[in-house]
Parts: structure tokens; C-alpha cells; sequence
């Protein structure tokens, strides 16, 4: 009959097998397999969207020629040049100013609603002295800051590869505006000669108003861009006055001088040689 252990026995063997299996958990928990998982776990592995960036615009300067048009004056035809200098703080932070010349040409750039409206009003009603408010943006000024949050790659026909960004601009600006009124040409009536509309002489305006825009840059070389700009300048201004002969106050409105345009834009100093892809 085979002798049972004693209590002490049991707890005996069970000390000594804590005390010599206690080092090797611990020796197996420091292990440098154990190690680098841990350090694994702990690495962020989202996958950056852009790989291996194309262009670094940080610390750059940026000259952009521009050439556009206005498209929302239903009055007047604006035609558009200018220029916009950047200074880029970061890949995504951008100090920029801009100044854009549209000239006017006089009657020579009036849309042909101008003159349609003066008409319909005439025949309606010849005493009723009915004049049309033209209005033309001749210079636009602004001070911006310019957020790129987003940079892209656009695959060509699977044959080349495309650099985009794209960007957003608030700032302030300087507005200058030639103020017209047109009205029926009398003696168009009499003879024929000479237009339909008649303007009266300009009154030259000048406000600061809210400047909010976006664009993008399609980048051909390390130096070159292809620019696409929009923006808006926002005033307040009073309300359209048809009649001459009205003295009520007609209150305000919201005014855009929406300008869309393109250009080159050439970056400065030459652009530095990455270090590491990112």
C-alpha cells in the first residue's frame, strides 16, 4: 500500500517549482521576440495618403501670371490680368497677395442685355427716364492666406503620373469699380446714328471687401505649376436705382465680383532635395 504525501511534503514541491519556474516566465516575457512585438503594437500603421511627395513648396516663393474673366456682370464683358505672389510658411500654410487689372473699354464692352433692357423700357414707356446701373470692376487687390489640406496624384492613362494640389484662400481686399447708368440714346431715335445706349459718365468707387477663393495647382516640374484660381469679392453696396427721379433710400445688398482664371505659376528658389520620401 503506497504511502500517501503529506501536506508539508506537497507544499514543499510547490515552492520549488514556483521558485524555479518564476525566472524563466520572466526571462520569456523579456525575450526580444516579446520585445518587438511590443514595440510593433505600439507603431502607428495607418498608411500615409501620399507616398514618396513629388514637390515641396515649404520656404518657397511663388510668382503666378494670371489671366481671367468675370462671368457673373450680365452688364459688361471683364476681361482679367494680373498677377499673384505667394510665400508658402509650410506644404500647406501660404501668405499670398494678389492684383488684378481689368480695363474699360466705354460702351465697347456692353453685353447685349444692357441695351435689350434700355429698349423694352423705352417702348414701355418713353417718359419714364429709366436708366440701367452698369457696374465694372476695374482693379482688385487682395491679402490672403492660403490652406492646401489637400495634395493628390492623378494616374494618366496609366502612362504618367500627375501632381496635384488643392487650395483655399480668406483675406481682405481693395475693389475698384466704375459705376455707369445706361440709358436709351434720344438721338439714336431721331436719326439712327450711334448706339441704342448711352452712358452717363463714371463714378469711380472704391471698397474693401471679404475675399474668399480656391484653386488648384497641376504641378509639371519641380519649378513649373499650371494654376486654375477662383475667387469672390463680397461688399456691401446699395441697392440698384432704375429711376432718376426717385429719391427713397433702397437700402443694401450683397455684392460678388466672382473672377475665374489661369496662369502659370513659377516657383523660387530651386526646390531642395528630399532627405527622406514622405
Amino acid at each position: 500500500m503506497s504511502k500517501i504525501p503529506s501536506v508539508a511534503t506537497l507544499s514543499m514541491v510547490g515552492a520549488l517549482c514556483v521558485g524555479f519556474l518564476t525566472p524563466l516566465a520572466a526571462l520569456a516575457a523579456d525575450s526580444p521576440a516579446d520585445e518587438a512585438v511590443d514595440r510593433l503594437q505600439q507603431v502607428d500603421h495607418t498608411p500615409a495618403p501620399i507616398e514618396n511627395r513629388f514637390f515641396l513648396k515649404a520656404n518657397r516663393f511663388e510668382i503666378a501670371p494670371v489671366l481671367g474673366y468675370v462671368p457673373n456682370n450680365p452688364f459688361a464683358r471683364r476681361y482679367v490680368g494680373g498677377a499673384l505672389l505667394a510665400y508658402h510658411i509650410s506644404e500647406s500654410i501660404a501668405a499670398e497677395g494678389a492684383i488684378l487689372y481689368s480695363p474699360d473699354l466705354g460702351q465697347d464692352d456692353l453685353k447685349g442685355l444692357t441695351s435689350t433692357l434700355v429698349q423694352i423700357a423705352h417702348q414701355g414707356d418713353p417718359d419714364a427716364g429709366f436708366q440701367q446701373p452698369v457696374d465694372k470692376m476695374t482693379l482688385g487687390a487682395t491679402f490672403a492666406l492660403r490652406w492646401a489640406p489637400v495634395y493628390g496624384k492623378i494616374n494618366l492613362l496609366g502612362e504618367q503620373v500627375l501632381n496635384f494640389d488643392f487650395y483655399g484662400t480668406l483675406g481682405l481686399g481693395l475693389l475698384s469699380r466704375a459705376e455707369y447708368y445706361a440709358t436709351y440714346n434720344d438721338q439714336y431715335l431721331t436719326d439712327g446714328s450711334g448706339s441704342v445706349v448711352q452712358l452717363s459718365p463714371p463714378n469711380s468707387t472704391y471698397t474693401v471687401p471679404i475675399n474668399v477663393g480656391m484653386g488648384f495647382d497641376f504641378f509639371v516640374s519641380q519649378s513649373v505649376a499650371l494654376k486654375i484660381d477662383a475667387r469672390s469679392y463680397l461688399y456691401i453696396g446699395n441697392q440698384p436705382d432704375y429711376d432718376p427721379n426717385d429719391d427713397t433710400d433702397l437700402g443694401k445688398r450683397l455684392y460678388n465680383n466672382f473672377i475665374a482664371s489661369a496662369g502659370v505659376s513659377i516657383f523660387i528658389p530651386k526646390m531642395k532635395p528630399r532627405l527622406y520620401d514622405f
